[in-house]
């Protein structure tokens, strides 16, 4: 079996075991997080169809990425997990999936679903089968270290990564996974930061809450065509808005009727420096 190694241990995580346990524990106790640690429940309402949680160094978008995972442990264990991520790095297909082996982090390795991840495939004629786009991108790897935190590695995942982004592409695969995972036992996570402010045009926090704002009430509208509208509207760099929008669309296909903000802070607010910030949002939606 391919061992996907981890590609950002050690610098923005913990690269070793303990120090990536007592990184994620400071998380979840930080003031910016729920402020206490999760305790998985085995056998919960399972309502959560879908999160949305950042992916930036645990030490900027940690805390924030913490209460989707306080509020998945309390809902019931989840067998699979589809994960979808941006490509930052240009490597690759504009659309991939793995389809088998494992991924490591320093708590150890997760297994690739290799059924589901070829049913998925199967279904959206326009995922590629191409393990490089996945080598060195952080997106999907950051969610892996919370879910082992909370779960061990009693879990499996499929994880997509997407660098063509248009509203069709994004929901051809949303409604591939809604019709896959349908009747399983599955959460499907979009990885995303919202707006980038450090980058140029360089915003401040208030302009950056302003921009997110109108991305964040489409989402929570679960109105996916309005969300990719808004993005390109208000230049919203949201750099995961076409997994956030394959989220939206399995999530209805899974009969999810309700999205909740379950935490907004920027930079801004974990730093105190308030210019050139990024937007985090955790968002969970549920049946």
């Amino acid at each position: 079996m391919s061992i996907r190694p981890p590609a950002v241990a050690g610098s923005w995580y913990s690269g070793s075991a303990e120090g990536l346990r007592s990184e994620i524990k400071e998380c979840f106790l930080s003031k910016h997080g729920p402020g206490k640690l999760p305790k998985a429940i085995e056998k919960g309402q399972r309502k959560i169809v879908a999160l949305v949680c950042p992916h930036a160094g645990y030490m900027y978008s940690g805390p924030i990425a913490t209460h989707a995972y306080y509020t998945l442990a309390l809902d019931g264990k989840p067998d699979l997990f589809v994960i979808l991520g941006p490509n930052h790095t240009g490597m690759g297909s504009g659309v991939s999936i793995m389809v088998r082996g494992a991924w490591r982090t320093p708590l150890g390795t997760v297994p690739i679903d290799n059924e589901l991840a070829a049913m998925i495939q199967h279904a959206a004629k326009i995922l590629d089968i191409d393990d490089s786009a996945h080598l060195y991108e952080h997106s999907i790897e950051l969610q892996l270290p919370f879910l082992q935190y909370v779960y061990g590695g009693t879990f499996k995942f499929v994880p997509i990564c997407m660098m063509i982004q248009d509203l069709e592409t994004s929901r051809e695969i949303g409604q591939a996974i809604g019709k896959v995972v349908a009747g399983k036992n599955v959460v499907v996570i979009a990885s995303s930061d919202m707006t980038h402010g450090n980058m140029p045009p360089i915003l401040t926090h208030e302009e950056v809450k302003k921009r997110d704002e109108k991305a964040l009430a489409e989402i929570l509208k679960m109105d996916e065509a309005k969300l990719q509208a808004a993005v390109e509207k208000y230049n919203v760099t949201m750099c995961g808005f076409g997994p956030v929008v394959a989220a939206l669309t399995a999530a209805k296909v899974l009969k999810a009727k309700k999205a909740q903000l379950l935490s907004y802070k920027t930079t801004g607010d974990i730093t105190g420096d308030r210019y050139g910030v990024v937007g985090y949002a955790s968002i969970a939606i549920t049946k």
